[in-house]
């Protein structure tokens, strides 16, 4: 009989890449662990992409899914649907945004799409603004925003996309200014760019990049960019998909860190407010989300079942301080991996927030990225008990750490000292 492996190989497309050498089938979880079909169980540091954001098989997720699925699963957009109604108003609230509308999709790749349209039909101009090194999701408009080639399949678009320095602060021309000369710097190169085109829909940005190998720039980048945007009439989008619901630990939302000139005119959501219910979401000012003049519904979006997981997600979330969780058993976890990546040669940077935390790797001695050794990494954290993520632009070496919200401090020791062996393992 065929190994589920080669049956996937068979009927799945060749870019639907798997992790690892023998790819894992994950049957079930528990807390911040999983098991995979052999019986072995994990520790689970990357949950599903950021999206198992508070724990596996969260009882009162799992009851609130439970209970709506026995009253009706689905109705569509056309009909009154009070799950859907109350947790709109929960992150309208929530989101920071003055007179607030929030749509939901299905997923953050959806809500990107759907930000897009909004700004384009706002400002009638199909330019856009984005992020060097960054991603925004699969979507044709998606990747034609994304600053990161390994993830942007096509040079086809129906938007024309410009691209601003700024997400990245250790590489790249601005690399050895301080920080309020790579802000200077920064904002001078945008406007330049806004001085050469014609006035641009949208800027839209990652807090914190996820994909691209969780860089980010210095605190108050995207405040010192909000000015120069009004002055252009250029509308924030704030893509939150994984910096989103107190992730980061010292903010609940990304943008917070550069909120000196108040909200984003438009918010991303998506991941983790459904612990892996698929929920996304757009938050927006109403004259913006109400700009458009021709009919919109959506099938999946806000399905009953799937708000009912994300308000009761959501609510463990705030009742338990999971974001200050993420802040205290974070800042104790990326200072343990600074001090293990101090002895390895490999170990370029240990950079990040909260529980959203990147190793880079590079060659020892020298600054040139490092995906072989990544990848073994990667092998060898399986082999010690423990699941993380790869990522940083068309190179994949940055190593990402993404637990769920609830880690213990013991569970952070345990992944910190299963990570310092596997990055012995390779020099």
């Amino acid at each position: 009989m065929s190994s589920l492996h080669d049956r996937h190989r068979a009927v799945s497309p060749d870019w639907l890449a798997l992790y690892y050498k023998h790819p894992l089938e994950i049957t079930h979880g528990e807390g911040r662990h999983v098991w995979d079909a052999d019986g072995r169980r994990y520790l689970d540091f990357f949950g599903g992409i950021l999206t198992t954001m508070t724990a596996h098989a969260l009882p009162e997720v799992t009851k609130a899914v439970g209970e709506q699925a026995g009253r009706i699963i689905h109705s569509s957009t056309l009909y009154l649907n009070r799950p859907m109604v109350e947790l709109a108003e929960r992150v309208a609230t929530l989101s920071g945004i003055p007179d607030a509308r929030v749509f939901f999709t299905t997923s953050g790749t959806e809500a990107n799409d759907t930000a897009l349209l909004l700004a384009t039909a706002y400002r009638r101009s199909n330019q856009i603004l984005a992020m060097r090194n960054s991603y925004h999701g699969r979507s044709f408009s998606a990747v034609s925003i994304t600053g990161n080639n390994a993830w942007s399949p096509t040079s086809l678009s129906p938007l024309q996309t410009l691209y601003v320095h700024g997400g990245v602060r250790t590489r790249g021309p601005y690399a050895d200014l301080g920080d309020a000369e790579f802000i200077e710097a920064c904002v001078a190169d945008l406007e330049d760019l806004l001085g050469q085109t014609r006035t641009p829909a949208a800027l839209i940005a990652e807090p914190i990049q996820g994909v691209g190998g969780f860089t980010s720039p210095p605190d108050g980048l995207y405040a010192a960019f909000r000015r120069v945007l009004e002055r252009h009439g250029v509308l924030w989008i704030s893509d939150e998909v994984q910096t989103g619901w107190g992730r980061t630990g010292e903010h609940f939302w990304g943008w917070q860190a550069h909120g000196q000139n108040g909200p984003p005119d438009i918010l991303t959501f998506a991941k983790g407010i459904g612990n892996g219910m698929s929920i996304g979401g757009v938050v927006a000012r109403a004259d913006v989300m109400n700009c458009l003049d021709a009919n919109s519904i959506s099938t999946f979006g806000g399905s009953p079942v799937t708000m009912a997981a994300g308000l009761a997600n959501l609510s463990y979330l705030l009742e338990h301080d999971l974001q200050g969780n993420a802040r205290r058993v974070g800042g104790l976890l990326i200072e343990r991996l600074r001090a293990i990546g101090a002895g390895s040669e490999c170990v370029r940077e240990v950079r990040g927030r909260g529980l959203m935390i990147g190793i880079e790797l590079v060659k020892p001695g020298t600054d040139e990225a490092h995906p072989e050794a990544a990848s073994a990494v990667l092998e060898a954290a399986r082999e010690g008990g423990l699941l993380i993520g790869k990522g940083g632009g068309h190179n994949t070496s940055v190593l990402r750490i993404a637990p769920p919200l609830s880690l213990t401090i013991t569970e952070a020791e345990e992944g910190a000292k299963v990570l310092a062996e596997a990055l012995r393992s390779v020099g």
